[in-house]
């Protein structure tokens, strides 16, 4: 009889501790270890073959030795595009054939919709796919491929196969059947595993499917990608040993009560994790949003127009991955109460907020202590780097003074406690993008002024050296 072994795993870490700790000793994460017992057979893995997989090597395995690194050869990694480009775009160009991608996102976001029209593509390409969903039946599921533009090619063939069953060990012998090109599992926290006691989405289901979809992808070539829910703090559901254990971690983020969706990488083992892929929620599905679309609202104000003097809004220039979006910042300040007044910011960081507040405070000469400050980024955007802190600040003293930065301003630039204004990163590509966009006056660091002017075309650039420089140019 298989012994039992039971341990503690950090739901935020994914460290394995022997005892029950009020505090994670690794994370410093209180009340955060859960009780994880399984047998001793099962702790070791599955066994080769346990999948209906060849194992590895069928004789005595040959001894390894070290190599030097500038002797290994440097690995050309296949990829197969799915035809959706901005889903291309965040997994580095495509799908890696036996990788394992996990999608997170909050409910009704989009993401058993964004991978059903990749399979739909796939399908439609000739590849073979096999879409298996635990919580929907396939009548519903054919349902949403109907009404997805684009699918209905994918809907008629025969390369996209539907399997509605939570039963994983059904689902491995299913993709063991039909060899197909491309997995998809919606989602994993209803699957499990028929020889575990144990609820689906629990700690031991959740581990021993994620390892065995893992082992299949890796020995049978097929590419993997499981559905993910969030937990009310936005994370992944699950301990984190889900997110060791893939190869793509994706996260699917926006409200959704607006139309924008964005899809960003947060872990890539095959590319890189700067990357964003744009998308809007339509009746036909997820459309893909490119740059230009978003000209006609997001454009700064031409000289002339009703929104050419608008109070409390810049526009700043921000890096997304290989591509530059111009974000729109708006702020408003209303009359508070000393000691008490608030701020609030939507889709900006609110320590970032604070900080900006007190800069301008201490060296802007703005009494902010009795006003409320609200700060936003429109569009659904979320903002995180620090470039935007030119613009934010100048929005917030824009809508103190109800004086607007000018017709066709965009601003750039890091500050400092100081009231410094510093360097950006590829400031060139900012630029470039802000004056195809409209841009008629840049405010940039006094240190690439020079820089700026060289890329700039005829718009005006206007060096920036101290937060007290860009007040000035409210008009």
């Amino acid at each position: 009889m298989a012994k039992t072994k039971t341990s503690f795993v950090c739901r935020d870490c994914g460290n394995v501790q022997p005892k029950w700790m009020g505090k994670c000793p690794d994370c410093g994460a209180w009340d955060a270890l859960e009780r994880f017992t399984e047998s001793s057979d099962a702790a070791s893995g599955p066994a080769p073959g346990a999948l209906g997989l060849a194992p590895e090597t069928d004789g005595p395995r040959t001894p390894r030795r070290a190599t030097p690194i500038a002797d290994v050869k440097p690995l050309d990694v296949p990829r197969v595009p799915t035809g959706i480009v901005e889903f291309d775009r965040v997994l580095g160009g495509g799908i890696v054939p036996g990788s394992v991608s996990l999608l997170g996102g909050d409910p009704g976001i989009g993401k058993s919709t964004l991978l059903l029209q990749a399979a739909a593509a796939l399908a439609g390409r000739g590849r073979t796919v096999l879409y298996a969903t635990s919580e929907e039946s396939a009548a519903q599921v054919k349902m949403r491929a109907d009404r997805l533009d684009g699918s209905a090619d994918a809907v008629r063939g025969r390369n996209l196969l539907l399997l509605a069953e939570p039963n994983l060990a059904v689902i491995v012998e299913e993709a063991r059947r039909t060899s197909p090109d491309f997995l998809v599992l919606d989602s994993i926290q209803l699957a499990y595993r028929g020889d575990i006691d144990a609820v689906p989405g629990s700690l031991q289901q959740l581990r021993r499917c994620c390892l065995d979809l893992v082992t299949l992808a890796k020995t049978s070539g097929t590419a993997v990608a499981i559905v993910g829910h969030v937990t009310k703090e936005g994370d992944l559901a699950g301990p984190k040993l889900l997110e060791h254990l893939v190869d793509v971690v994706l996260a699917f983020e926006g409200d959704r009560h607006h139309a924008y969706r964005v899809v960003r990488a947060v872990k890539n083992r095959f590319g890189s994790t700067q990357e964003l892929g744009l998308f809007e929620m339509s009746g036909t599905g997820l459309a893909e949003v490119e740059e230009a679309t978003l000209a006609a609202e997001s454009a700064p104000a031409t000289k002339g127009s009703p929104a050419a003097r608008r109070a409390g809004t810049v526009f700043a220039p921000l890096q997304a991955g290989s591509r530059v979006l111009l974000a729109e910042i708006q702020a408003l300040t209303a009359t508070g109460f000393l000691g008490a007044a608030k701020r609030r910011a939507s889709g900006l960081d609110a320590a970032r907020l604070a900080m900006l507040i007190a800069v301008l405070e201490k060296h802007g000469g703005l009494r902010l202590g009795d006003q409320d400050v609200y700060a936003s980024a429109l569009g659904g955007m979320r903002i995180t780097e620090p470039a935007a802190d030119l613009a934010t600040a100048l929005a917030i003293a824009g809508a103190f003074y109800e004086r607007g930065a000018g017709p066709a301003t965009v601003a750039l630039g890091e500050i400092a406690l100081s009231g410094d204004v510093r360097t950006v990163r590829q400031l060139d590509q900012r630029v470039q993008t802000a004056v195809r966009r409209g841009a008629r006056l840049l405010l940039v660091p006094a240190a690439q002024a020079s820089a700026a002017r060289a890329v700039a075309g005829g718009a005006d650039v206007v060096p920036i050296a101290h937060v007290r420089d860009a007040i000035e140019h409210l008009a």
